[in-house]
């Protein structure tokens, strides 16, 4: 079955969006994938993240599930062969659009999110502090699930009725991290559109390094703290999805990116430092 075919879940998703007047449509799409992130259909961590490098060419299958909203133009999502290596490309041409793959692994588990990316063009006009201007060509998502009794009341009561709507286990909170053309690299945003979602600027402007490729690795539990610290009060949620995101519908752009090596790996039950900082060769040439 092709990656866009609307499934059934996709139609429940469109019902979701009728009803769910006091949940923004942003966090509503992102979180569309969440049939996935179902106990029954969850990935052991051992099995971590489908590659990229040993899947067919053309739009991804094997683990990963397209997200959109109804009547918005997809970003695109390829493999396709650059260099030698099978990459993702993700292509946004005022579009929107989001590639989920399920997980979990325990928060206490310290894991770390490591990948490589590069962009070929921003998306022009981009600002993520607002709403009109809220695209980007890069962003990977990691979802966790915070109990909804943490969550003030206005946020709880939002997600419960996103959750009873779809009847999916929709996650609480989202925290992605962003290559931005303008943005300082290490600046912390909650989303214009949702509390529920937080985003880490990793890297700004072009990259400097040969080729444009650009190595990171973070540790989620830092991050998380850093990100979601203040509502969490020292839980430590699952994760239980990352998610590939690029959209440039907000301001009719254009936006090219690639991705490769995306590992999830969980470490020793160990407490975090209060930053998910790593040094990482050839960084973007305006950052902090």
């Amino acid at each position: 079955m092709a990656i866009h075919r609307m499934s059934s879940s996709r139609r429940r998703l469109q019902a979701w969006l009728q009803a769910a007047l006091l949940l923004p449509a942003f966090l509503i799409s992102i979180f569309s994938a969440s049939p996935a992130l179902a106990a029954d259909n969850l990935l052991d961590a051992r099995a971590g993240i489908a590659s990229f490098a040993s899947a067919p060419l053309g739009p991804v299958a094997g683990g990963w599930r397209f997200s959109s909203l109804p009547n918005k133009t997809p970003t695109r999502f390829d493999v396709v062969e650059v260099g030698g290596e099978r990459v993702l490309k993700v292509e946004a041409a005022d579009s929107y659009g989001n590639l989920v793959h399920a997980t979990r692994v325990p928060l206490d588990r310290a894991p770390s999110l490591s990948w490589r990316w590069k962009v070929g063009e921003f998306v022009r006009d981009a600002d993520l502090r607002t709403r009109e201007g809220d695209d980007g060509a890069a962003k990977l998502c990691v979802f966790f699930d915070l109990p909804a009794e943490r969550l003030p009341f206005v946020e709880r009561t939002k997600l419960a009725l996103a959750r009873k709507t779809t009847g999916e286990n929709v996650p609480s909170e989202a925290l992605c991290y962003v290559w931005d053309a303008k943005v300082a690299r290490g600046t912390t945003l909650v989303n214009a559109f949702t509390q529920r979602m937080r985003m880490i600027v990793v890297e700004s402007g072009p990259a400097t390094a040969a080729g444009g490729w650009l190595a990171e690795r973070r540790d989620l539990l830092a991050d998380y703290r850093l990100a979601f610290g203040d509502e969490a009060q020292g839980a430590m949620p699952d994760v239980v999805a990352v998610a590939i995101s690029a959209d440039a519908d907000n301001t009719h752009g254009h936006g090219l990116a690639y991705f490769s090596d995306l590992r999830l790996q969980a470490g020793r039950l160990r407490e975090a430092s209060n930053s998910g900082f790593v040094p990482a060769e050839g960084r973007a040439g305006n950052g902090e």
